[in-house]
């Protein structure tokens, strides 16, 4: 099989016999129309599947007219499949339309095969939400303070997101420890508490990015831990 070309982030039912596509290609994101979508070209046309794919047009809606299998589909089910949903909706809401990012393609089709394994989620999502930042222009040192200086391990450090991590006087809520932001730089995961402040830090990075309106993929994640049906 080649390399793919495309994943279907998400697609909708369009006029009758159509859908609307998300694509997350090496050149970015972009969304098409593929016509006759009832038939076998609508089966592929679904998350996780590798795909290899023509598109034509020059405005911002494209004309799907072909896509093939490039590898085998991912199967995400659980977990695993709501954290592709996670990833998914963060490639749509904050990925510019035909801004190319092929690492981050790249980084995005090595992760889907690590969540159909079930490899520990946590350090999967920490890695791609970095990623993105950085890809983003939005990233900054875990191991240098605003100033410059380095991280001190016995430090307490907050967020300032369009800056870095600020030096502050005595641990308050929502604050890092130095050790812990050390630790995320060496992805040192097993190190205690660094899974859980990567978690905070990344909610408070990417929360300006995200505006005001929260992630679905989150509420059904967070429905279905509590067991119960998402808000409408």
């Amino acid at each position: 099989m080649s390399s793919p070309s495309a994943f279907v982030l998400h697609s909708r039912p369009y006029r009758e016999t159509s859908a609307l596509v998300d694509l997350f290609t090496p050149q970015g994101r972009t969304r098409a129309v593929l016509r006759g979508a009832r038939g076998r070209a609508g089966t592929l046309a679904r998350p996780f599947v590798p795909l290899e794919i023509e598109l034509r047009g020059r405005s911002e809606l494209k004309n799907l007219i072909r896509l093939e299998p490039a590898g085998t589909a991912h199967w995400l089910d659980g977990d695993a499949l709501f954290s592709g949903l996670y990833l998914n909706e963060l490639i749509i809401r904050l990925l510019p339309a035909e801004d190319a990012h092929p690492d981050l393609f790249e980084h995005y089709a090595a992760t889907l095969p690590a969540l159909a394994a079930r490899r520990p989620l946590e350090p999967l999502l920490r890695a791609f939400e970095w990623r993105l930042l950085t890809e983003l222009g939005y990233g900054f040192p875990l191991d240098l303070d605003i100033a410059g200086q380095p991280i001190d391990p016995a430090g307490v450090y907050r967020l300032q997101p369009d800056a870095g991590l600020e030096p502050v006087g005595q641990l308050q809520p929502g604050l890092f420890g130095g050790a812990e932001l050390l630790a995320m730089a060496e992805a040192a995961w097993d190190q205690p508490g660094a899974l859980a402040a990567a978690k905070r830090l990344m909610r408070q990075a990417l929360a300006p990015h995200l505006g005001g309106r929260p992630l679905v993929s989150r509420e059904l994640f967070l429905a279905r831990a509590a067991g119960a049906a998402p808000r409408e």
